[in-house]
């Protein structure tokens, strides 16, 4: 039963259609997502992030980390055993999995490493430029420009900001 009605946020926003999606996605997916294998987002700096599964009896060989659109998809399939072995208690699940992590615009991956059973993905932020917050130059209504020349320098108005002319 879906109780989110993302309507009112396409009528509201202008832009933020790609977060409704998403959120529509998660609240109507019909397959819940096993737990396995376990895993953890931290954010180690203000734009870097890092998530960490734990895949013990996994090598590096045996795991596959790749990025499809928004998406970062680790894999991990086990090789096919050799020898016949004969378990009293198995509490190892080695079993292929698939996890997915749906990635903010502008996040890509930096890395990925294999240590002591941890699958360590690093992930970072970049921004573009033309996308970072700008001062935008204020002119008076005439079209000149908001500031006027005082003994040789140029004031804008509403600072007490000197600049040499």
């Amino acid at each position: 039963m879906r109780s989110f009605d993302p309507a009112p946020l396409y009528r509201a926003t202008v832009g933020f259609d790609q977060m409704a999606d998403l959120m529509d996605r998660l609240l109507t997916n019909e397959a819940p997502e096993s737990g396995y294998p376990p895993y953890n987002i931290e954010k180690v700096d203000e734009n870097e992030y890092r998530i960490s599964l734990a895949v013990a009896g996994f090598s590096a060989d045996e795991l596959n980390v790749e990025v499809k659109q928004s998406q970062l998809l680790v894999t991990a399939r086990k090789a096919e055993e050799e020898a016949e072995r004969t378990y009293l208690h198995r509490g190892i699940a080695q079993r292929a999995f698939e996890r997915r992590f749906h990635l903010a615009d502008h996040v890509r991956v930096s890395g990925a490493r294999h240590v002591d059973g941890m699958l360590h993905v690093d992930l970072v932020r970049e921004v573009p430029e033309a996308l970072k917050p700008r001062t935008i130059e204020i002119s008076r209504g005439d079209g000149a420009p908001a500031h006027q020349q005082v003994e040789g320098t140029a004031v804008r108005q509403g600072t007490d900001r000197k600049t040499a002319a």
